[in-house]
């Protein structure tokens, strides 16, 4: 629901970045809290009502916690070992936080649960079923508090959390396409790239940036009959369907991403070569190369 001030326009709109704050890490914890009943089915604590002489199931608050000090070693705990929002000027690593959220995703699966009686209430039962309609629910919690926090972040259906990239020209449309890539060596170098593109850790965009390269130099190659100069040649011709102003500006456009290759640290990583220093450039590196090759594919024969 919008509120007043953003239906009428008169709120400013929300600063977009990738840094999870203490509040915003508060809330997307507590998220994961309330959803972790249904994670019973794997953390299951075995109880018995000796008033009925009943069996039942809780969560395992202490087995989830222990399996998660092997699975998110690094995730913020607090002096009793338990997983913790962080407080007043303690460190944390947002990535751990996505961690979890992740995990959950993967896991989570619905439940019937209630008061074994509801006029005695003896004990509070959970029964796990094997569906897992509960994940909508939890996915569009997390992505509304994405997007109200304005983190570039998304949850997707596939129960990875991905950035959202403004001013990309990266869409389902070319992923679609790279998808039918003929060739598997070009096919599987874009799948990674842009997987790596789609990271939440900007340590991944160096590696997402030689993939591309790596996808580029393949695709120069993609007529294996003859060498690579030629076959860059025929891609740039299939490109252009014969029209020379094309020609002349697809040549120079690969000897300009080959060039930039060759000089910054992107597949090589000599002393002499320049270093990338700001995600944003990997970005712009990226986007550059991801334009070529996504026109290029659509010609190949």
């Amino acid at each position: 629901m919008n509120l007043y001030t953003e239906r009428h326009g008169l709120r400013k709109p929300i600063a977009r970045k990738s840094k999870i704050s203490k509040e915003v890490y508060t809330l997307l914890l507590n998220i994961c809290q309330i959803y972790y009943k249904n994670l019973t089915h794997i953390f299951k604590l075995q109880q018995h009502c000796s008033f009925v002489g009943q069996d039942y199931i809780e969560f395992n608050r202490s087995q989830f916690e222990n399996r998660m000090a092997i699975k998110i070693p690094n995730i913020l705990r607090d002096e009793y070992g338990h997983i913790a929002a962080p407080q007043d000027n303690d460190d944390y690593d947002q990535y751990s936080l996505i961690d979890l959220i992740e995990y959950v995703a993967e896991n989570i699966k619905d439940i019937s649960e209630g008061w074994n009686n509801d006029r005695y209430k003896n004990y509070w039962y959970i029964h796990c079923l094997d569906t897992t309609n509960v994940f909508n629910d939890y996915r569009n919690e997390i992505n509304e508090l994405f997007q109200e926090s304005g983190l570039l972040f998304t949850l997707t259906s596939e129960k990875i959390i991905e950035r959202l990239v403004e001013d990309t020209p990266l869409s389902p449309a070319i992923e679609r396409q790279v998808q039918q890539i003929a060739e598997y060596g070009t096919r599987e170098l874009m799948k990674d790239a842009i997987a790596l593109y789609k990271t939440p850790n900007p340590a991944a965009r160096q590696d997402s940036v030689e993939k591309i390269w790596d996808a580029l130099e393949r695709l120069k190659t993609n007529y294996t009959i003859v060498d690579k100069k030629t076959s860059v040649t025929k891609v740039v011709n299939d490109m252009s369907n014969g029209q020379i102003d094309f020609i002349t500006m697809y040549n120079a456009e690969f000897e300009a991403l080959t060039k930039i290759g060759n000089s910054f640290r992107i597949r090589h990583h000599e002393t002499n070569k320049v270093d990338i220093t700001d995600n944003r450039h990997y970005d712009y590196f990226f986007n550059r190369c991801l334009s070529l090759i996504a026109l290029a594919i659509q010609y190949l024969k």
